[in-house]
């Protein structure tokens, strides 16, 4: 069985966190604004999630949306931010810095891993947006990160599962490729098995309605319209049916 396969969920909420924990994760990534694709969380965020789980913690450091190429200020942002997050218990961080030329930025990454220490560090999805997935394999190990979260450069981890499988075979062991971009519990035992990965993140988010009986249909806050009354949350439910997929899958060499 595949019941060695580590889960770790995206989450932006309390809520989501303890669903993810309780399904049966083994690590939660906690960010802000997953519909830019997650930026820092606040530090009462940070906190009050580690006050209510005792699974891995591991918020992503990013000061903005857009690109992974930042200024020296959103640098120095960043510094305080790990210091933030060391602070408060977590076990790990989440980063990715870029040069111009899609190349990834070795010696302000390197700078970052070693302020995060001893805490663990994952190279974000910026590796997707890398010119060159090998290339940027061997930078990451020059970071010293532990691990890369990738998609193998492509929208899904579906369509980039060879190229999955072949970062997991030239990392060799070096540094832990983790699976992540549009993982369900349909197609998660074909990723793990025929790539070989260990770990995979996930995002399982659900609508949920909002509670509010009165709605001012003329005011949008959100550039979304419409998402004033609707949150996206985790549920218990969805990670467990991860869980259970996985841990029911057998490799194909089993027969």
């Amino acid at each position: 069985m595949n019941e060695s396969v580590m889960i770790e969920v995206c989450v932006d909420s309390v809520a989501s966190a303890v669903a993810a924990e309780r399904g049966g994760a083994a690590r939660v990534e906690l960010c802000s604004d997953l519909l830019e694709g997650g930026i820092t969380p606040s530090a009462g965020l940070i906190a009050t999630v580690r006050s209510q789980i005792s699974i891995g913690l591991n918020p992503i450091i990013r000061p903005r949306p857009g690109d992974f190429c930042y200024s020296e200020q959103e640098i120095e942002i960043m510094r305080r931010d790990i210091e933030t997050a060391k602070d408060l218990g977590a076990d790990g961080v989440v980063l990715g810095i870029l040069r111009p030329d899609g190349n990834v930025d070795v010696e302000r990454t390197r700078e970052l891993v070693e302020l995060a220490r001893p805490l663990s560090v994952t190279f974000h999805r910026a590796f997707d947006m890398a010119s060159d997935l090998h290339r940027a394999l061997d930078s990451v190990q020059q970071t010293g990160a532990d691990r890369i979260l990738t998609s193998g450069g492509e929208q899904t981890c579906l369509e980039g599962i060879d190229t999955i499988a072949s970062l997991v075979k030239s990392a060799n062991g070096k540094l832990t490729i983790m699976a992540g971009g549009g993982i369900g519990h349909r197609d998660a035992p074909t990723i793990v098995e025929h790539t070989g990965i260990k770990e995979i993140h996930v995002g399982l988010g659900s609508s949920v309605a909002s509670p509010m009986l009165y709605r001012n249909p003329k005011v949008a806050i959100s550039r979304a319209t419409g998402r004033e009354y609707e949150r996206v949350q985790v549920l218990e439910e969805d990670v467990r049916a991860l869980h259970r997929a996985l841990a029911q899958s057998r490799p194909t060499s089993a027969g």
